[in-house]
């Protein structure tokens, strides 16, 4: 079974592989949305900031989080890879709309981001 789980500013498909009392292990199953590109606490700035360049978790990639955190699934199920395509291409139709300096610097991180996952997953990212 599948829940939501947001970690930073990225959302994700996530199967439980222990628990106790007060912590539940997740795997990462699926992106269902990309994480934001920049300077989280100046949001959509790029002078005199530091930019991030800030990569989905990994397929498989477990993480400790509390109950409370997980929210139900409520998206298609879908392979990993997939996943993080429709996750990029969502992300990068969004940021083309808005034309800024932000949205340019952020679609130059993504297509670093997508060499990176062609290497890592061996599958093209368009």
């Amino acid at each position: 079974m599948l829940y939501r789980f947001a970690h930073k500013t990225g959302s994700y498909g996530v199967s439980i592989k222990e628990e106790d009392e007060n912590q539940v292990l997740v795997q990462v199953e699926q992106v269902i949305k990309h994480p934001k590109q920049g300077d989280l606490h100046h949001p959509n700035e790029t002078e005199n900031v530091f930019f991030h360049e800030r990569k989905a978790l990994s397929q498989f990639e477990k993480r400790y989080t509390s109950k409370s955190k997980l929210r139900p699934f409520n998206v298609e199920e879908m392979p990993y890879i997939a996943s993080l395509q429709l996750a990029i291409s969502n992300l990068e139709s969004k940021l083309k709309a808005e034309n800024t300096a932000f949205a340019k610097m952020s679609l130059e991180n993504l297509s670093r981001l997508k060499e990176d996952y062609s290497i890592q997953y061996k599958k093209f990212f368009e």
